[in-house]
C-alpha cells in the first residue's frame, strides 16, 4: 500500500511537470505567461510530498506499553525478585513453589511487571505476605530490573501497615557495597510501616550463596507457619510446575531453534537489540593475544554494521552462548531419549505469567543447548527433586542428605558436587540408577544466562565493532574430567574463515558507569591486570582520538599485570606504540613471575606513591579499577590506603574515608568480578 501510494506521489509530480510544459508553450506562443503553478506552489507540493512518505516509510512506530499487572488476588505469597544472572529469579520460584508444602499459593514475580504502588493492597488478602530475592549488583546498585522498584521505595510515602514482608538478599563479600540492595529493600519496607516476618538474609556468593539460602528458608518457613498458623502438609513428594506437551505433528516453522523472545527473531532481525531480543554480529576477527603458556587468551571482534547499536568505552557486551554438543548428546545418550522430539512444557498453573520455563514449543536438544544450563554444578533442589528417580535407596539417600540443611549434608554437597565440580551429566553418571525424566530434567535447570564482558574498543574509533578480550576456561577437575568454560570455548570456536560462511554471536550492550572524565584534560589513572585491561583498551584509543580532534588530553597512565612479558603481555604492541606516539604517559607493567618474588600491580603502585598522590589530591585525577574483586581489587584499595597514609599524612580511618569520597563522586571506579 506504501509502494503504491508513492508511485502516486511521482506520477502526480510528472504530471505537474508536464503541463509545466505544456504551458510554457501556450505562453510563447501567446506571450501571456501563466504557468499552471507558480514556484511557491511546487516548492509547497513538494515539502507535503516529502512529509507524506517520511510519515509513510521513516516514521518511529508506537512502542507497545508493557501491561502492569495487578496483584494476584488468589495468590498469598508474592515473591519478587531483583536478579541479573538468574540465581535470585531461581530462589523465587524455589520459594513459590515451597509455599504448596504449607497450604498455601504461591508466585514468582517480577517488579519490572507489577505496579508496586499496588504493593499496600496486599494486605487485603487473608494470610498474605510478599518476600523479596533481591541480588546487588556492581557498586551496590539493584539489578536493571527492580530500578524502578527501588525508585519506588526511594521516593514513595505510601503506608505499608499491615503488609507482612521477608527479604533475602543475594551478594559477595568480595565487593565494597556487600548486598546493598537487600539491606536498603528490608530497611525501606519496614520504614514504611510493613511488619518483618523473619530477619534479612544476606547470601555471599564470595563462600558458599546456596548454603546460605537453604539455612535461611529452613528458619523462615516455620516463622510463617507460626504467623498464619499453619503446618506443612507433610508431603515429601516432587511438586511438578509444568507437565509435558509432546508435538507429533506441527509445523516446524513454529517451534523455537535458540531464539530469546520473538520466534524467528534470528531471521528477522528488528532493532532495538536488547536481553530479549539479541542482535546476531559477525565475528570479523578473532585472534590469540598471548605468545606462550597453556592458557588462551583471545581477542575477538563483532560488526554490529546496521544494528543501531551504540555503545560508550567502559560499557559491557553481553553474549548468549551454546552449551558444548558432547554434554548435550551425553545427557540424551545417558537418559535414552531422542533429543530432537518437539516439546513444550506448560504451566500447570493456568494463571500463571510465567507459561513455559523457556521458549516453547522446541526441541529438548535446542533446550538443553540455547535454554538451560547444564555446564555447572546444579544447586541443592535439583538434587532433591530428582532423589525420587534413584532406585539404588543409599543413592537416594546421598542426594536427600545433599540437599538438607543439616551439617553432615552441606559437607557432603561441598566435597561431592562443589568442590568435585560435576556438572549435571556428571551426576548422572556416577550414580548409576538415577534415571530421571528428561522433561523433569529440564524443568529443574536454570537457565542458560548471556555472558558480560568488558567492551575493549572505543565507539570513536570502531563505531561499526566491538571488542571483546577474554581468557577460556579450560582445566580437569578432580574427578579427571576436563571443565570447560561455556562461553569463552565457544567463543574460541568462532573462526574466521574466508569461505563465504559466516559466523555470529547473539549479543546486545549493557550501559556502565564505568566511563572516562567528562573533561578529557583530567588525568586518569588504570588498574589492569590480566584481561582487566580490556576497558582501557577503549580508554586509551579514545584518549588517542581525543588528541588528533585537538583535545588536550590529561596524564594517561596504565598499570597493568601478567605472569611473563614473553608469555601474556597483552596488547604489547599497540601499548607500546600509544606509548612511544605520547597517548599513554605511563606504562607500568608488572610481571609476576619473571623473578623469584612475585611482582603484582599493587607493589607497583606502592613504587610510585608521591607521584600518585600528587596525581590523585591535586590534579584531581581518576582512578579506574579492572580484573578480579576477591585479590586484585583488594590489594589496590590497601595500597592506595598506604600511599594516603605515608604521603598524605591521613590516619588509616581517614584514608579509607578519603577514597570512599572519591568513588561517590565517581572519580574511583571499578569494574571487577570473583
Amino acid at each position: 500500500m506504501k509502494t503504491i501510494c508513492f508511485r502516486r506521489h511521482i506520477c502526480f509530480l510528472n504530471s505537474v511537470k508536464m503541463e509545466d510544459s505544456e504551458s510554457q508553450l501556450l505562453a510563447d506562443e501567446e506571450q501571456t505567461p501563466e504557468p499552471l503553478l507558480s514556484s511557491l506552489d511546487i516548492f509547497l507540493f513538494s515539502l507535503i510530498a516529502g512529509l507524506l512518505i517520511y510519515w509513510f516509510f521513516f516514521r518511529k512506530k508506537t512502542e507497545p506499553v508493557p501491561e502492569i499487572k495487578p496483584f494476584t488476588p488468589n495468590r498469598n505469597i508474592v515473591v519478587f525478585y531483583g536478579s541479573q544472572t538468574g540465581t535470585a529469579e531461581e530462589f523465587a520460584n524455589r520459594l513459590a513453589k515451597d509455599a504448596q508444602r504449607y497450604g498455601m499459593k504461591g508466585v514468582a514475580a517480577d517488579p519490572e511487571e507489577y505496579d508496586l504502588s499496588e504493593l499496600s493492597r496486599l494486605k487485603e488478602i487473608p494470610n498474605s505476605m510478599a518476600v523479596f530475592c533481591m541480588a546487588t549488583y556492581g557498586e551496590g546498585d539493584p539489578t536493571d530490573n527492580a530500578q524502578e522498584f527501588y525508585d519506588w521505595m526511594q521516593g514513595t510515602d505510601d503506608d505499608l501497615e499491615g503488609v507482612n514482608f521477608a527479604v533475602f538478599g543475594l551478594g559477595n563479600k568480595t565487593y565494597e557495597h556487600f548486598n546493598a540492595t537487600g539491606k536498603y529493600t528490608d530497611k525501606r519496607l519496614a520504614e514504611l510501616g510493613g511488619k518483618r516476618v523473619f530477619d534479612l538474609g544476606l547470601g555471599d556468593d564470595d563462600i558458599n550463596l546456596e548454603e546460605d539460602f537453604i539455612s535461611w528458608k529452613e528458619q523462615f518457613w516455620p516463622a510463617v507457619c507460626e504467623l498464619f498458623g499453619v503446618e506443612a502438609t507433610g508431603e515429601d513428594s516432587s511438586i511438578r510446575q509444568f507437565e509435558l506437551v509432546v508435538h507429533n505433528d506441527i509445523n516446524m516453522n513454529q517451534v523455537y531453534t535458540g531464539e530469546m523472545g520473538r520466534l524467528k527473531s534470528f531471521q528477522t532481525q528488528k532493532p532495538p537489540f536488547d536481553s530479549k531480543n539479541p542482535f546476531l554480529a559477525t565475528v570479523t576477527g578473532n585472534r590469540k593475544l598471548n605468545k606462550g603458556g597453556n592458557r588462551h587468551l583471545m581477542h575477538i571482534e563483532l560488526d554490529i554494521t546496521d544494528s543501531k547499536i551504540r555503545y560508550d568505552s567502559g560499557d559491557h557486551v553481553a553474549v548468549y552462548p551454546t552449551n558444548d554438543a558432547a554434554v548435550v548428546n551425553g545427557i540424551g545418550e545417558r537418559l535414552g531419549v531422542d533429543l530432537d522430539t518437539v516439546i513444550s512444557l506448560k504451566n500447570l498453573d493456568e494463571e500463571s505469567n510465567k507459561k513455559h520455563p523457556f521458549p516453547c514449543p522446541t526441541t529438548y536438544r535446542t533446550a538443553l543447548t540455547h535454554y538451560l544450563d547444564i555446564n555447572n554444578m546444579p544447586r541443592t533442589n535439583v538434587l532433591y527433586e530428582l532423589a525420587q528417580y534413584a532406585s539404588d535407596p543409599q543413592e537416594q539417600e546421598n542426594m536427600r542428605k545433599m540437599a538438607s540443611a543439616s551439617p553432615e549434608g552441606k559437607a557432603l554437597y561441598q566435597s561431592w558436587v562443589l568442590d568435585s565440580e560435576r556438572n549435571i551429566l556428571a551426576i548422572l553418571e556416577d550414580l548409576p540408577s538415577l534415571n530421571p525424566p528428561i522433561d523433569h530434567l529440564c524443568e529443574l535447570l536454570p537457565r542458560l544466562q548471556a555472558r558480560y564482558y568488558s567492551i575493549a574498543s572505543s565507539s570513536k574509533v570502531y563505531p561499526t565493532s566491538i571488542h571483546i578480550c577474554a581468557v577460556v576456561i579450560e582445566y580437569t577437575t578432580k574427578t579427571e574430567r576436563v571443565f570447560k568454560g561455556v562461553a569463552t570455548n565457544w567463543l574460541k570456536n568462532k573462526e574466521v574463515t574466508d569461505n563465504g560462511h559466516k559466523l555470529t554471536v547473539p549479543m546486545y550492550v549493557r550501559r556502565s558507569q564505568f566511563r572516562l572524565p567528562f573533561k578529557p584534560s583530567n588525568p586518569i589513572i588504570m588498574i589492569g591486570p590480566g584481561t582487566g585491561i580490556a576497558p582501557f583498551m577503549g580508554f586509551i584509543r579514545e584518549r588517542a582520538w581525543q588528541k588528533e580532534q585537538g583535545k588536550e588530553a590529561g596524564e594517561t597512565i596504565l598499570y597493568f599485570g601478567c605472569r611473563h612479558k614473553n608469555e601474556d603481555f597483552l596488547y604489547q604492541q599497540e601499548l607500546e606504540e600509544f606509548e612511544r606516539a605520547g597517548v599513554l604517559t605511563q606504562l607500568n607493567v608488572a610481571f609476576s613471575r619473571d623473578q623469584e618474588h612475585k611482582i603484582y600491580v599493587q607493589h607497583l603502585l606502592k613504587k610510585n606513591k608521591e607521584q600518585l598522590w600528587k596525581l590523585i589530591h591535586s590534579n584531581n585525577a581518576h582512578i579506574y579499577v579492572c580484573g578480579d574483586a576477591r585479590n586484585m581489587a583488594r590489594d589496590v584499595h590497601t595500597a592506595f590506603y598506604e600511599i594516603a597514609e605515608e604521603v598524605g599524612g591521613l590516619t588509616h580511618t581517614q584514608a579509607v574515608d578519603y577514597f570512599k569520597k572519591l568513588m561517590t563522586k565517581g572519580r574511583y571506579s571499578q569494574d571487577v568480578w570473583s
